[in-house]
């Protein structure tokens, strides 16, 4: 890659799949985020971890104990789980993220050190949405997002057996394909909100699966499997 600060959107279900976190996924990721980053001396990156198990299954909860909660509140819960995450993945990398979680993306706090977490920001916005603020803010113009959907697919391929794995498409595209209203909890490669932003600022996203020899190889400029949208 030619830029120097990394943005990428760390899907929850990779941290925390159900209520324990993955931690030889996540000692993994801390080894590859690192060898990239020290590669270069102004090598930076910015991950934006996601609520994962904890979010659904509080979510859940919620929806169970009062059918009628709001979507405002089950997104607060969703919020706070991605702090969770985010202290989490903040504490693995030590004195090399030495700023406060950023829980406003559009507040201008330091980075002062190779890392920087962020995590959920206010209702009606996924983690997707801060990571797109934040490559704003940064001046990134590419965004990764690593979760466990390797790529998109033309269709929901758990509703439609003709669904195909796309290479690339553009925001028209997959605005199309997602819609244009977030809802708490939805499982989208990249959330609606976001990509109306993303596409009004000429981001590119590349959607990447939970392989990080996959991450490496887009990383390292070698073929990767993956969906580049924009």
């Amino acid at each position: 890659m030619d830029t120097d600060t990394l943005i990428l959107s760390l899907g929850g279900s990779l941290i925390c799949p159900e209520m324990q976190p993955n931690l030889t996924f996540l000692r993994a990721f801390r080894e590859t985020l690192r060898s990239w980053m020290f590669q270069k001396t102004q090598r930076r990156a910015i991950v934006i971890a996601g609520g994962g198990g904890p979010a659904r299954t509080f979510q859940k909860a919620a929806r169970e104990l009062d059918p009628h909660t709001e979507n405002e509140q089950l997104d607060w819960i969703g919020i706070r789980a991605t702090w969770l995450n985010g202290e989490l993945v903040k504490s693995m990398f030590g004195s090399d993220c030495p700023d406060p979680l950023v829980t406003d993306p559009t507040h201008p706090g330091d980075f002062s050190g190779r890392v920087l977490v962020g995590a959920g920001w206010k209702p009606g916005f996924s983690t997707d949405f801060d990571a797109v603020v934040l490559a704003e803010r940064f001046g990134a113009r590419r965004l990764l997002n690593l979760s466990n959907i390797e790529q998109v697919y033309s269709a929901d391929p758990k509703k439609d057996p003709q669904a195909r794995p796309l290479e690339s498409l553009s925001w028209e595209e997959f605005q199309r394909l997602v819609g244009t209203e977030w809802s708490p909890g939805a499982n989208l490669p990249f959330d609606p909100v976001a990509t109306s932003r993303a596409r009004e600022l000429g981001l590119e996203v590349i959607v990447l699966g939970p392989s990080l020899d996959n991450l490496t190889s887009f990383l390292e400029g070698r073929p990767f499997l993956g969906t580049r949208i924009g």
